[in-house]
């Protein structure tokens, strides 16, 4: 993590060299713009923060940490696709359930139809698309993150465990 620190500081750094003005105005901008998303993120944070404090690690560990990883796998793909949880507060989930025992190709297949699937968008993306291609679009995006779960599942050796 702090190589992404050091990377970021050395970028900022360039870009000071050869623009002081814009660079500055970017991070006013940048500052501007985080202002106005932190009471979303520290809500969500503490809900789930709460939600995970109130949810027993066993009942965690029974559902989505059980022997049958392909049940698990299903059930934490259900749980995604149904879900609207944004990408900055999904991998930190995503970091607590491995903390507390969940594999990581579940932890995969929870994050990737959570970011790929939208059960609870299709009306808003009917209305653009249409509801033959939301459907698709749903559909192969579901198949895709079992796809990836399986690899994740592979790579990792979860699966011939």
């Amino acid at each position: 993590m702090y190589y992404l620190y050091i990377v970021a500081g050395l970028a900022l750094l360039v870009s000071l060299i050869f623009s002081r003005e814009k660079t500055t105005r970017s991070l006013k901008i940048a500052a501007r713009r985080f202002i106005m998303i932190l009471p979303a993120f520290l809500l969500m944070i503490v809900l789930i923060s709460v939600v995970l404090y109130l949810v027993p690690d066993e009942l965690i560990s029974r559902y989505l940490g059980s022997d049958n990883k392909f049940t698990a796998m299903a059930l934490a793909s259900l749980l995604g696709s149904v879900t609207v949880i944004p990408g900055f507060i999904a991998f930190p989930l995503a970091g607590i359930l491995v903390q507390k025992g969940v594999v990581y190709m579940v932890v995969a297949a929870f994050t990737t139809t959570l970011m790929m699937v939208g059960v609870l968008t299709v009306p808003i993306e009917r209305a653009y698309f249409g509801l033959k291609v939301t459907v698709i679009r749903n559909i192969i995006s579901f198949f895709i993150a079992l796809v990836v779960a399986v690899v994740i599942g592979l790579s990792f050796g979860e699966i011939f465990q």
